[in-house]
């Protein structure tokens, strides 16, 4: 048998499961669900060990003995033999929400379930191994033990933390249910000691192993359960004269209709889309980590391929395949499917901003124009004006080749617009300093006003052919524009608007970019061929032969190694099963058939051509459907009770680890871009503020300067997305049954590894040096002319004099003084015995008597001498005993 023992961060609590290896192809696991502390586990292994030894006594190859450590179970899975269990065995810290930490898949290891001896091979179970391992585990796969990442920081902040009345009948039968994400700011019962914690099922469109968890789901506790991502996940530091804001980018691809470039576009028979990819940006105060006392924001857009039958044959060998529509589809059917669900999650408006081009010599993507103004036109006839999706057809290409028209200006109008439609998500009121200088923008913006805060209702959904190079920089524009509103919002700057060439939209910059690469790899096969700076017509000389490279590099990975990366995808995802006695993946012509449905059978409910929306979702709107209470979405909700002294709703011990050693390597893992650091001019006399606009050549080592060192900074989050990694000593001793390391030493060497050292040249120290010595003309703005004068000199010595102590005349040394014949004389006195608040010092809080008594009980306490405990300390102890320990 395998035993996993899982445990919580704290290792105070321990759960344990049997997984049987005598069945040749069942998997058989059994969950206790019993939930066992650190001393009862050790006994309990102790015994198996002991039971599972051929002699007394012995030690050796018998007994028990660890296979491997691991972070989390990704699933099982089985081809033609028996299953498989996946593990992460190593995982780096990419960015951290609220005090709930985000981590990518480093290393995974493989482990065969049935024993060797009732073992039945296969000749072809070695090759679907190999298909399936090709989906690189370690390449922008992203999990969170105690954050939601399949939901949006609105829902998982609004839905997860409604009124406890609303769902008072699901209490009662769910108590035994696992904790929650957000029970450290749960609802306190009347009268008890109890907290109330809501959890939501995740959103399965954004899950990737949701078939890998499958098999084990209903037989598990809910804690094993580990629902991972696909897309990108990037953090940076955006300091504000010293105030640490952190912008996050979290972007997550649709595990629906997946795949690569020419061989997955267009939409299925479900209005799935293509690279349909959603991108949230989250900015919030670091200063503050709880989630209901801190400062939080988000803003949601959307990318993804046109959604019509259609697609582009690559054997042809063209760069351009020509577009083919595969089906005549007059009433939108794949159109409306598609609309509904982002009705459902997003609210209205829906805004469409098509990149695609509308003038050609020969007709290639005006196809696509022309059918997806049909559809929208058809499905818009239904809807309440009010809540009609808004189409912007806008030629990207054509206006870049125009020297008259600026593009990222253009692209500013509509983002303004786009924002000011939707709205944006924050966890606040309008701050009171916004309605004694109301801002006209700021009072035309859209969204849903609620007591708490603001909520974005619609979302911007953007699509060129590829949804990559066009799409992303008007992606980057409109998160320009929701960003200055964003920091609006928290009090941050006086007005949204925000400047290109400043601190804080270079940062931001660098992160759409790194997203853009990560998601062009991952659809495309190489990084993005045209990026922002190509766009703005400011990229260097150079830039151009590495357009050629990347589109080298994409037509290469098209024709050669697409369609091995799509099987792959095909395995992983559970859209084909290895079934004895049917054809093998390899053997199919085409995947057309796993991935619409209808194909196969017939669906017996047809869909209505004019109300072509889910029941209740118009009565809604613009709020959407899934964030409304009501009885259909109260099933996805779990609510659970936990005792107030609980260790998994305590948010400071979770995130602290107060019991545990800290050491450097953990605790400083997440090595961020900061915009003080890699930004900021290093010359002195610079105004610190991020929202300053630079000069080309004031800036920091990233967007101009030194970018070798950028990229070792940022090499951490761009990943390639083909080959995997060679297997490195830590992957080889993780397999290995030796009992000595653990769990937080594999951690900390992977954060040691994965910390990057700068090293600067010399030659860039010389030319620091260099600008610090400056004319006062450049730092100050006046030239001194003369050295002042020695009156002037005594002047200001005596008034350093002045500043350094207070003035201050005592009547009874003046008497003294004038007894002396001293009258002229000043008398200081020192700082430090001023008698009110000003300036220079503020009078010591006076401590109660209570806070005093405490405080030398602690001293007498720290010198051995102990007090008497009273029945109020007695309660609490055994209270603490109680929890812990029993």
């Amino acid at each position: 048998r395998y035993f996993l023992v899982g445990s919580n961060p704290a290792e105070t609590k321990y759960r344990v499961l049997k997984i049987d290896r005598t069945e040749p192809k069942d998997l058989v696991i059994i969950d206790d669900k019993h939930v066992y502390a650190q001393q009862e586990v050790r006994e309990l292994l102790g015994r198996l060990d002991l039971g599972n030894r051929t002699k007394i006594g012995q030690k050796g190859s018998s007994g028990l003995s660890r296979a491997v450590s691991a972070f989390g179970v990704v699933g099982f899975v089985r081809f033609l033999e028996g299953y498989y269990i996946v593990l992460i065995t190593k995982r780096r810290k990419m960015a951290d929400i609220g005090g709930h930490a985000i981590y990518k898949i480093e290393d995974t290891n493989m482990i065969y379930i049935p024993n060797d001896s009732v073992r039945v091979t296969h000749p072809d179970e070695a090759r679907y191994l190999r298909i399936f391992q090709n989906v690189d585990l370690s390449s922008n796969f992203y999990f969170s033990y105690s954050y939601d990442l399949s939901h949006s920081l609105q829902y998982n902040l609004t839905v997860l933390r409604m009124p406890l009345e609303t769902l008072k009948t699901e209490t009662t039968q769910s108590r035994q249910e696992s904790f929650d994400i957000f029970e450290d700011e749960g609802l306190p019962t009347q009268g008890g000691s109890g907290v109330f914690g809501i959890c939501s099922k995740p959103y399965e469109k954004y899950v990737w192993n949701g078939k890998l968890l499958e098999a084990v789901k209903n037989t598990v506790h809910r804690d094993w359960l580990l629902y991972i991502i696909h897309g990108f996940c990037g953090q940076s530091k955006l300091l504000i004269y010293g105030r640490p804001i952190y912008v996050t980018l979290i972007a997550r691809r649709s595990s629906k209709f997946a795949g690569t470039r020419f061989l997955k576009r267009g939409a299925n028979c479900e209005g799935d889309v293509a690279n349909e990819v959603e991108t949230e940006q989250i900015l919030y105060d670091a200063s503050v980590m709880s989630f209901s006392a801190g400062s939080y924001s988000s803003y949601v857009q959307v990318r993804g391929s046109v959604p019509l039958y259609w697609s582009q044959d690559i054997s042809t060998m063209m760069p351009k395949p020509p577009i083919t529509l595969d089906q005549a589809d007059p009433f939108a059917h794949v159109a409306a499917l598609h609309f509904d669900q982002m009705l459902q999650r997003f609210g209205s408006p829906i805004i469409i901003l098509n990149l695609v081009k509308e003038r050609e010599k020969r007709k290639h993507e005006r196809i696509l124009s022309e059918e997806l103004v049909a559809a929208v036109t058809y499905l818009n006839q239904f809807l309440p004006p009010e809540h009609a999706i808004i189409y912007i057809p806008w030629d990207m290409a054509k206006y870049t080749k125009s020297k008259l028209c600026n593009v990222l200006d253009r692209l500013n109008v509509i983002a303004e617009s786009v924002v000011k439609k939707t709205g944006f998500f924050v966890n606040r009121p309008d701050s009171y300093c916004s309605i004694l200088r109301p801002d006209e923008k700021w009072n035309e913006l859209g969204g849903y006003v609620v007591s708490t805060g603001r909520l974005q209702t619609g979302v911007l959904r953007t699509n060129c052919v590829d949804c990559l190079d066009r799409t992303n920089t008007a992606q980057f524009m409109v998160g320009k524009c929701a960003l200055a509103y964003q920091l609006y919002s928290l009090g941050l700057i006086d007005k949204p608007n925000l400047q290109f060439d400043t601190d804080a939209v270079r940062l931001f910059e660098e992160l759409y970019e790194d997203h853009g690469d990560t998601l062009s790899l991952q659809y495309g096969g190489s990084q993005l061929v045209h990026r922002v700076k190509t766009y703005r017509k400011i990229a260097p000389w150079t830039q151009h032969s590495k357009d050629i490279m990347q589109t080298l590099s994409r037509y290469y990975s098209n024709a050669f190694s697409d369609a091995d990366r799509q099987d792959s995808i095909n395995l992983f995802l559970g859209v084909f099963k290895p079934t004895e006695g049917k054809p093998h993946l390899w053997e199919l012509p085409t995947d057309f058939y796993l991935h619409h449905r209808n194909t196969l059978s017939l669906s017996q409910i047809r869909r209505s051509y004019t109300y072509w929306w889910t029941t209740d979702v118009l009565k809604h709107l613009p709020l959407p459907f899934d964030e409304v209470t009501c009885a259909e979405n109260r099933h996805k909700l779990t609510v659970k009770k936990f005792h107030k002294y609980d260790e998994e709703i305590d948010i400071h011990n979770e995130f602290f680890r107060p019991y545990e050693l800290s050491s450097f390597d953990e605790t400083f893992c997440l090595a961020m871009t900061n915009s003080t650091r890699d930004f900021m001019p290093k010359n002195v006399g610079i105004d610190p503020s991020p929202f300053t606009v630079r000069k080309p050549d004031e800036t920091g080592k990233s967007v101009l300067g030194n970018k070798s060192n950028r990229e070792e900074a940022v090499l951490q989050r761009k990943t390639a997305a083909s080959a995997p990694p060679p297997p490195s000593e830590e992957a080889v001793s993780s397999s290995s049954e030796d009992d000595s390391g653990t769990d937080k030493e594999d951690e900390g060497a992977v954060s040691q590894r994965s910390t990057p050292v700068k090293v600067t040249d010399t030659g860039d120290n010389t030319k620091i040096t260099e600008n610090v010595v400056q004319s006062t003309k450049d730092v100050y703005g006046v030239n001194l002319s003369d050295v002042p004068s020695e009156d002037d000199l005594t002047v200001y010595a005596r008034f350093v004099q002045l500043g350094q102590s207070q003035y201050k005349q005592d009547k009874s040394s003046q008497q003294f003084c004038s007894k002396h014949h001293l009258d002229r004389v000043i008398n200081l006195i020192p700082i430090s015995s001023f008698s009110q608040d000003n300036i220079y010092e503020v009078q010591p809080p006076r401590a109660d008597r209570k806070s005093i008594e405490i405080f030398h009980a602690h001293i007498q306490a720290g010198r051995g001498n102990m007090q008497p405990l009273g029945k109020d300390d007695f309660l609490m102890y055994r209270e603490y005993i109680r929890n812990r320990y029993m």
